[in-house]
């Protein structure tokens, strides 16, 4: 059991409450975002910090609360399910935005028109609802990937879920799982399900798996499998959609070419505009 007490003597988590529609003119609820207040000395006052650690002192075999629960279930009411680009192209906040811009320091409506230009991301896969989002994007802080897995060599569902757990603690907001060893769907489901921030993964790893570790044996339709298996996931692979062009003196925002829920993208020149409220530290 990880000591967090010990890893952070001198902070605490702490939660900012901010308050969200589960869906457009739909009820509101209270967000508990958490923060780590971090005391100073000198007579200074206490900071908070963004915090990665998700919740903890749960039951691994369990998992995390379900966080993302409600909010799911409120838009599945309404008869759709868009993603965060659909929702921010109808000029709706949804409760990912809310609470990234909690962690950020940012207005809802800045992070909502990043995304809708193509500028940001929030990885938010509807099947992981014990995500805490977050926001990844040219105007927002940078973000830390972890790399975790299990190998052939040694292969243990304990130790990947114990990785995860320190990888957050000291700060990573996503995690990739590359395991190349035994088990890799189960390992995957026992670190989502004990997982706050984003997972992503890589399916030639598993499709190997399922080909004896042969790649000879390798063919389309184990690889198909492989990829229809992860259709109804809660993982994905963490892709960059950012305007990778854009000249050094001029931001570029990306104007969509196909429908709302749809995400190609044509980069355009556009001016960048400047966060109206003060970022969040981060140590």
């Amino acid at each position: 059991m990880i000591d967090f007490a010990t890893a952070y003597p001198n902070s605490r988590k702490v939660y900012d409450d901010r308050p969200a529609r589960l869906t457009a003119g739909g009820p509101e609820t209270t967000l508990r975002v958490p923060m780590r207040e971090v005391t100073l000395g000198g007579g200074e006052p206490p900071i908070r910090l963004y915090d990665t650690s998700g919740p903890q002192g749960h039951d691994v075999r369990t998992g995390l609360p379900k966080l993302r629960e409600p909010w799911i279930a409120a838009r599945r009411a309404t008869g759709f399910v868009g993603t965060q680009l659909y929702y921010a192209r109808r000029g709706e906040i949804t409760p990912e935005m809310e609470f990234v811009a909690a962690r950020e320091g940012l207005p809802g409506e800045f992070v909502r028109d990043e995304i809708a230009r193509g500028r940001a991301i929030i990885p938010s896969n509807i099947h992981h609802l014990e995500l805490e989002p977050m926001v990844i994007g040219r105007n927002f802080l940078v973000k830390i990937n972890a790399n975790i897995g299990n190998s052939a060599v040694k292969s243990s569902i304990e130790d990947e879920v114990d990785k995860l757990q320190w990888a957050t603690l000291w700060g990573a907001d996503t995690v990739m799982d590359l395991s190349t060893g035994r088990n890799i769907h189960e390992t995957r489901e026992w670190i989502i399900r004990n997982a706050s921030v984003p997972i992503g993964t890589v399916p030639i790893y598993q499709a190997l798996e399922k080909a004896g570790g042969r790649p000879e044996d390798l063919t389309w339709e184990v690889y198909r499998d492989t990829l229809r298996s992860w259709r109804s996931g809660a993982w994905r692979t963490i892709r960059k959609v950012f305007c990778t062009r854009a000249s050094a003196r001029s931001a570029r925002s990306c104007a969509p070419t196909t429908s709302p829920s749809r995400s190609a993208t044509a980069c355009v020149p556009a001016p960048l505009p400047t966060p109206t409220t003060k970022r969040s530290s981060r140590s």
